[in-house]
């Protein structure tokens, strides 16, 4: 009889070992969630809140003013804040933001290029958008549709030309 009984908690107690062991690898995870109001959230850059890098195809020499597209396989996303956070950085939707438009660098060359309507899914930076060739910027995240209590999300950027 204790072998019986022993024999059936082997593989539940393995299948626990095995459970226990992945939670910490899918901790940092974030599953996707539809944004909606109320709510507070950071914007990515690269994988980046603080201080991003976008690389761009501009070959050799750069001069100022000069311009160009972004290499492919770049992503912003937007991730929620578990609290209210009072960072300069962290947007808040507001009473009515339901997605998050991102602005890349100089809005007169991309305005609401992307709009994000999950949090933690990523998106693939446009590589047809005309940015700097090199420089530092910002990314806007700005909550959609805007109320007077939503709060834009920013991420400072460098624009790197390849040499």
């Amino acid at each position: 009889m204790f072998r019986t009984t022993a024999a059936r908690l082997v593989p539940l107690a393995a299948a626990a070992l095995v459970a226990a062991t992945a939670l910490p690898a899918s901790a940092g995870v974030v599953d996707p969630a539809p944004v909606r109001p109320h709510q507070y959230f950071y914007g990515f850059v690269n994988g980046e809140t603080g201080h991003a890098t976008i690389k761009m195809a501009c070959f050799g020499p750069v001069y100022p003013g000069q311009t160009g597209h972004p290499f492919a396989g770049q992503t912003v996303e937007v991730r929620p804040v578990a609290i209210s956070s009072s960072a300069a950085s962290a947007g808040y939707t507001g009473s009515g933001g339901t997605t998050i438009a991102v602005d890349l660098g100089d809005p007169s060359t991309i305005s609401r290029a992307l709009t994000l309507g999950y949090y933690g899914v990523k998106a693939e930076i446009p590589v047809t958008a005309t940015l700097p060739c090199y420089g530092t910027g910002k990314v806007t995240f700005t909550p959609v549709p805007t109320s007077w209590t939503a709060r834009t999300a920013t991420v400072v950027v460098d624009y790197v030309g390849q040499p």
